[in-house]
């Protein structure tokens, strides 16, 4: 998971998308609680300018505020509402109820007329409070009215917005990483497409890349179709020495073989035995080599063929071999059925199989051949003695020889297995009590 491109793009986008709806979160919060301040200054303002009005003075000089506001709050003591009116020249104080002794302390007077702001000054409770104050000079008299607010209830405004906004973020923040986890996946199915090209290309299915990809990926792509081309012909160079080595072996063992003649018409058996030895063993290579050369380079998954068709032509050779003429040959395969192999190289591989099932057989040999969604199975059947279950595994080694028969190379079953694995597909071996059954497993196309 660490090493995934999609899990590491979205865990930077969660990280990302958290952190700035925290700061919007926090810049939220912030704004809110100026138009909180503001509002409760405004309202301040109107009680002022109320408080004003209603501020007079008597003959004998002394403050009198009628009528007093009405504002329930004003009349509760310690409510956070308060409203003071000093006399500037006596000191005279005239308040609200809700101050009950205490006394707003302002830490300055405003110019007269001039309406100021005094924000988080200690209120009679020991509360931050906001205060709006104007000094109202008349004549020679001058006064100095002030209204204020416990900053406690811009708090509790600012908290129940701040409730009602994170569920609102995480909401939102939800929302986003869901569609950046969409984006992700949308941004990075190129990628996806160029994996399952490629998985095509390894499990034989195509021989190239066939993908549409954008502008960002399609270089990609073709730097791999160029790999894949050079692969090819280097396969084909490689196979095609293969075949030459292989060939220009044939000529000096035919001529070695006859050799070999002329020595035992010569008496000379024991060396005549020891040299044709070195050559079977040199002709099981040659042979072995040739069968692979055969296989195309970069088998394609396009290939097709009739199984039908395919096991009648080797049943009607391998039935007029001396091991052949003396069984009867079944060929229990749908007409239509098709596997996704070479043609040549179905022949290969059942030319091999039923020819060892003729060598072992009793009495008959059976091909036959299934098909599912994932593969196409055939299956070569006989009713010899069967291979015991410790030689199993070694009658797939190049050049072995599990009878004492002779004719054989040995080298049937193990290149039937190369054919077989350069297909992508499986070959198994059971006893069938009696016989061997080989099935042969290669995986449908598509």
């Amino acid at each position: 998971m660490g090493n995934s491109i999609r899990f590491r793009l979205w865990m930077a986008a969660t990280i990302s998308i958290l952190v700035a709806l925290a700061v919007a979160g926090v810049g939220l919060r912030y704004l809110f609680e100026l138009h909180v301040e503001r509002r409760v200054v405004g309202e301040l303002t109107v009680d002022l300018n109320e408080l004003i009005g209603a501020t007079t003075f008597t003959s004998d000089g002394r403050l009198v505020v009628t009528p007093v506001l009405t504002d329930p709050r004003f009349a509760n003591p310690l409510s956070g509402y308060y409203w003071q009116v000093e006399n500037v020249v006596t000191g005279d104080i005239e308040r609200s109820r809700s101050l009950w002794d205490a006394k707003l302390a302002l830490p300055a007077r405003s110019a007269g007329g001039e309406l100021r702001k005094v924000e988080e000054f200690k209120g009679p409770g020991g509360d931050l409070s906001i205060a709006v104050e104007r000094t109202i000079v008349d004549g020679g008299r001058s006064f100095r009215a002030i209204v204020a607010e416990d900053h406690r209830t811009v708090q509790a405004s600012v908290s129940e917005y701040v409730r009602d906004l994170a569920p609102a973020l995480l909401m939102l923040a939800a929302v986003l990483m869901a569609a950046f986890f969409i984006q992700i996946t949308v941004g990075l199915a190129p990628l996806e497409t160029l994996r399952v090209a490629v998985r095509n290309v390894i499990a034989q299915r195509t021989a190239r890349l066939e993908v549409a990809a954008p502008s960002e990926v399609q270089p990609l792509a073709d730097e791999i179709n160029r790999l894949l081309d050079a692969q090819e012909k280097a396969l084909a160079r490689a196979r095609s020495r293969a075949t030459d080595l292989a060939h220009g072996l044939k000529t000096p063992l035919q001529v070695l073989s006859a050799d070999i003649r002329a020595l035992r018409k010569k008496g000379e058996t024991e060396l005549a035995y020891e040299i044709e030895k070195s050559a079977a063993a040199i002709r099981r290579h040659v042979e072995r080599e040739l069968a692979r050369a055969r296989l195309a380079p970069g088998v394609s998954g396009k290939a097709s063929c009739r199984v039908s068709d395919v096991a009648a032509g080797v049943v009607a050779v391998v039935s007029r071999t001396p091991s052949g003429k003396q069984l009867s040959f079944k060929i229990e395969v749908a007409e239509d059925l098709k596997a996704p192999i070479d043609e040549g190289d179905l022949s290969e591989i059942l030319g091999n199989l039923i020819e060892n099932a003729a060598r072992y057989a009793k009495s008959s040999v059976r091909v036959g051949a299934s098909t599912t969604r994932d593969e196409v199975t055939v299956t070569v059947a006989d009713d010899g003695p069967g291979i015991p279950d410790a030689d199993r595994q070694s009658a797939l080694s190049r050049g072995v020889q599990l009878d004492s028969k002779g004719g054989s190379s040995g080298l049937g079953l193990a290149i039937v297995s190369d054919i077989v694995e350069a297909y992508g597909g499986c070959l198994a071996m059971t006893n069938a009590d009696p016989g061997l059954v080989v099935i042969i497993s290669l995986p449908r196309h598509g």
